[in-house]
């Protein structure tokens, strides 16, 4: 058991959250949810020891271990990919260290064998001989084959480290395990097995993450980090969102009786708890649905940004045609003689297992890179706005504020105004002076929330949008979200997240290694299914 006792945390200028009082036991996975820059990493390295806290203690059960996801993806960059998973079990790689060291002394003496025999037994008990056979199978499982565990990990392109630092947060079996943003990076099938990983895990877990579809997955419990506090909830994400918003209403609505206010909680319960059989730990979680009472859901202070998008015209009969392309980068042939065909009604996703691929094929469908061979040719009422993964190279001119930057792309006299952008950007949640911060020190999510500000200037038709909820915070996802559903228009979109590409996109559109896999008027979930029914049959008629 994770013990947490009177933890606050104070940093020169604010004070994240006093009195924190929680404890997280074997069987549970903690989502830890709030706002950017509520704490929700500070707390993970709290727990982890990697920070100090201004009052209160950290404490764990005695002989149990804790680990956690490395997010400093060159820490290893001089050991093995087996060595380096092997070393998230940090006695057991030091025994294995220090036994090699001994056993390799040339005068090897009678107090040396005592030790070793020590270290061998410790070895043993820590199921030290079977490390390296659990650490290979753990990485063949993440999609890492037997010919890439004895490189180096500098070796390794950034999305392999990403799954053998996962790897190694995940070895040995840990007591508790903190996972920080855990699915950035990862490829929808690796996020799929991590789901059901956890779901099956039976000790702690506590997890930081703005994947909505995730949390929903692996949560029994969240820790919202609101008002100065810390308080932890009974079931996932959207059971939290949910009895936040019913709070809210509860609360404005003075006139109702108890009574009734009790009969709508009570609906509220039974319709999750209904739910919750999707769960591995769903009857657990049903008796804690049952126990909850008015006083046990509280409104959030979250803020929502608005975000709308309004076409300045309607799309005509052609959308884009897109005619064996292919793309060459350092080297590498990233797309190779890529064929589709979309219509003006389609909100289409494009993924791939390979991120450069699928970023490729924004930037030349944007027109910010041409084709090595091939056509793009888009219909002649199509007015388009982009916003690429990588918006550092947009706010890099320190002689602008956000209000100054946006100014550049408003459209007529009316926008061209101090109360007009001020009113915009505070849509956008910036308020007050924040709309005079130089455009270099904007954190990710500011920047995002700042071009989607120029998206919605733009009134472009089609938006073509490189993995948009990165850096942004659960609430602004919500938002952006909800937006390109109501969006009128076409859009073209990459991402990692599975409810924001199950809920827009309309049309599938995976780029691999074999080709191009275009699946028109299918959802997110039925192109996932109908993939791993095509995979089961290939299994079992495998062709010559």
């Amino acid at each position: 058991m994770l013990t947490v006792t009177n933890v606050s945390m104070t940093f020169s200028d604010r004070k994240l959250y006093e009195d924190v009082n929680l404890k997280f036991t074997p069987g549970n996975c903690y989502g830890i949810i709030g706002a950017n820059g509520a704490g929700k990493s500070t707390f993970l390295k709290i727990l982890s020891g990697e920070l100090t806290p201004t009052t209160g203690t950290v404490q764990l059960d005695p002989h149990e271990r804790m680990s956690n996801l490395r997010q400093d993806h060159f820490a290893f960059d001089d050991q093995t990919v087996l060595n380096t998973v092997i070393q998230g079990y940090e006695r057991l790689y030091a025994v294995m260290q220090e036994k090699d060291a001994l056993y390799a002394k040339a005068d090897f003496s009678e107090e040396d064998g005592l030790k070793a025999a020590n270290l061998e037994a410790e070895f043993a008990e820590m199921d030290g001989w079977n490390a390296e056979s659990d650490a290979a199978q753990l990485l063949q499982a993440l999609g890492i084959g037997d010919s890439e565990h004895t490189k180096l990990m500098r070796e390794l392109p950034e999305g392999q480290k990403v799954k053998v630092l996962l790897a190694q947060a995940l070895f040995g079996s840990p007591d508790v395990l903190l996972l920080d943003e855990p699915t950035n990076g990862l490829d929808p099938e690796t996020i799929d097995w991590l789901e059901n990983w956890l779901a099956d895990y039976d000790k702690t877990v506590l997890v930081v993450s703005h994947d909505r579809y995730f949390l929903n997955k692996v949560c029994t419990m969240m820790c919202d980090v609101d008002f100065g506090k810390i308080e932890m909830f009974v079931g996932n994400y959207d059971f939290w969102l949910e009895s936040s918003k019913l709070a809210q209403q509860l609360r404005s609505n003075q006139n109702a009786k108890k009574e009734e206010q009790i009969k709508q909680l009570q609906e509220f319960v039974a319709r999750f708890s209904a739910n919750a059989s999707k769960s591995k730990q769903a009857t657990a979680r049903k008796k804690q649905l049952d126990k909850i009472t008015l006083d046990d859901i509280k409104p959030s202070s979250r803020k929502y940004p608005f975000i709308k998008f309004e076409p300045e015209r309607p799309l005509g009969n052609d959308l884009v045609r897109v005619d064996h392309v292919s793309k060459t980068v350092d080297g590498v042939k990233v797309l190779d003689n890529v064929s589709f065909t979309l219509r003006p009604g389609d909100k289409t996703a494009i993924i791939s297992r390979n991120d450069v691929t699928a970023t490729q094929l924004m930037r030349l469908l944007a027109g910010d890179d041409q084709p090595d061979t091939g056509t793009i040719t888009w219909g002649v009422t199509t007015n388009r706005a982009y916003m690429p993964k990588d918006l550092t190279p947009e706010f890099s001119d320190d002689s602008l504020d956000i209000l100054s930057w946006l100014r550049q792309f408003v459209k007529s006299k009316e926008e061209d105004d101090n109360t007009f952008l001020r009113g915009f950007l505070g849509r956008m949640l910036f308020s007050g002076d924040e709309v005079l911060k130089a455009t270099p020190v904007l954190s990710g999510g500011e920047k995002v929330r700042s071009y989607l500000a120029k998206l919605m200037l733009s009134k472009a038709n089609v938006l073509l949008l490189d993995d948009p909820t990165n850096h942004l915070d659960l609430e602004s996802i919500t938002a952006l979200n909800d937006a390109l559903i109501d969006f009128t228009g076409a859009v073209i979109f990459t991402s990692h997240d599975h409810q924001f590409i199950q809920t827009i996109a309309n049309h599938i559109i995976e780029v691999g290694p074999l080709g191009v896999v275009d699946r028109a008027d299918m959802h997110y979930d039925d192109f996932l299914a109908h993939k791993v029914a095509q995979e089961q049959v290939a299994a079992i008629y495998p062709q010559d």
